[in-house]
């Protein structure tokens, strides 16, 4: 009996001595950091790689800015989970480029001819994202921004104003339905008196959310770039989401001219389409360069933070 408490007693001092996957506590005089995650469709899966810098350097976040894709991975991750988790659910995401649209629409559900027709052209959009979004929802137990571990700030468009929109409180997905509402693909969201789309078409890169409250403001630019072809006729979803990042782009450039976060990283993304979520692992491998480089400045800033 004596030996089977000792035994019991041995197994929790294990368990309570085993790393966590969470960074530690932060304690006073540690620096603060916001992190701002942007826009820019399936090359966004790169801040996964982004995330699992923070996780390796023992730190996480003070507050996070995300708009699109980064909104999406950006409360997957205040929500709690880890860089390794939100990968294998976008590891779901496999086959063509056509079955990561239907998958977008009912990604859970047994798919018929109907169901892949399913377009929704009298609502502003080419489909209905619900169930992607009742997909991502059904893998964290966070419903509204409260209940997030790591403070979170979603970034939408009003489409009548053109003014960005900042949600941070309330239902946590109806603001990611929101800031992902490309024009063109996804419908508008009605909230209040608002017709809300991308964040994206506004502040595609929320660095400046963050200025000015935290002692490092890291931004990661997933706008991508186009690589040329032999061809000189682009087809239109690709022209459409091509002439969307050139505007993104401009956005992002004017703002970094005028007062720029103080690190600054943009991932590789050649070959990479709005949509390709499925090519998730030739996306992570581009982005092992800016993660390395993240990391030497982020620890190179940590350590230069007074305490």
């Amino acid at each position: 009996m004596k030996s089977l408490a000792s035994a019991l007693a041995l197994s929790i001092l294990i368990v309570f001595a085993a790393p966590s996957a969470a960074a530690s506590p932060k304690q006073e005089g540690d620096p603060t950091i916001g992190l701002a995650l942007g826009s820019g469709g399936a090359g966004g899966l790169a801040h996964i790689s982004m995330l699992r810098v923070f996780e390796e350097l023992d730190t996480r976040p003070d507050r996070i800015a995300g708009t699109s894709i980064g909104a999406i991975i950006g409360a997957l991750y205040a929500a709690g989970l880890s860089a390794d988790e939100i990968h294998a659910i976008f590891e779901e995401f496999n086959g063509s480029e056509s079955q990561v649209i239907f998958r977008l629409m009912r990604p859970s559900a047994e798919l018929t001819l109907i169901d892949l027709l399913n377009i929704d052209l009298a609502n502003g959009g080419l489909i209905d994202p619900s169930g992607f979004i009742d997909f991502i929802a059904g893998r964290v137990e966070a419903r509204s921004f409260d209940d997030l571990e790591i403070p979170l700030v979603v970034v939408a468009t009003d489409y009548w104003s053109g003014e960005t929109v900042t949600i941070d409180e309330g239902d946590l997905f109806s603001a990611i339905k929101a800031s992902m509402a490309v024009p063109g693909l996804f419908k508008p969201v009605v909230k209040g008196d608002r017709l809300l789309i991308d964040g994206g078409t506004s502040n595609p890169l929320p660095f400046d959310l963050l200025q000015g409250d935290y002692d490092l403001v890291v931004a990661v630019d997933v706008s991508g770039s186009r690589t040329p072809t032999d061809s000189t006729e682009a087809e239109w979803l690709d022209l459409l989401f091509g002439t969307f990042t050139i505007m993104q782009q401009s956005m992002i450039a004017h703002r970094l001219e005028r007062n720029g976060p103080d690190i600054y990283i943009k991932p590789s993304s050649s070959n990479v389409r709005m949509l390709h979520f499925n090519r998730i692992e030739a996306i992570l491998e581009q982005a092992e360069e800016a993660a390395d480089e993240l990391k030497q400045e982020l620890s190179r800033r940590l350590a230069a933070t007074p305490q």
